[in-house]
């Protein structure tokens, strides 16, 4: 399996710097390559053999889902902050009058997750 190509001796030699932080985007074959089930079955698998490990080594997982939700979440997030008073960054020196008025860091944030969502989808039909 593809952990035993790890370099864990190359890594234990790294000086510690701090946490390591991951984000892996991941898109999966309909059959998984040894045939049994889907690409994402092959997936579960190979999660259940590496998720105790990492947990062992200390590790966390922060999140695991399905981008297209988090695409949608965000952009209902950004909505959601139209009725709310802004009390911190440039919009708040317009004090009440912020209030009907989607915040622009929310909005900037849903549109680059959005877009993130839309390569992945798009480069996956190519």
């Amino acid at each position: 399996m593809g952990v035993d190509l790890l370099n864990i001796e190359g890594l234990k030699a790294l000086e510690h710097q701090g946490p390591i932080v991951m984000l892996n985007l991941m898109r999966f074959h309909d059959r998984s390559l040894d045939g049994d089930g889907s690409g994402w079955d092959a997936y579960l698998r190979y999660s259940a053999l590496t998720v105790p490990m990492i947990k062992a080594r200390g590790g966390t997982l922060l999140w695991t889902g399905d981008a297209r939700a988090v695409a949608a979440e965000a952009a209902q997030a950004a909505d959601r902050t139209t009725p709310m008073l802004a009390i911190r960054g440039r919009a708040s020196f317009l004090g009440e009058r912020s209030i009907g008025h989607m915040d622009p860091g929310s909005r900037s944030a849903s549109l680059l997750i959005g877009a993130a969502v839309a390569t992945l989808e798009f480069e996956a039909d190519l």
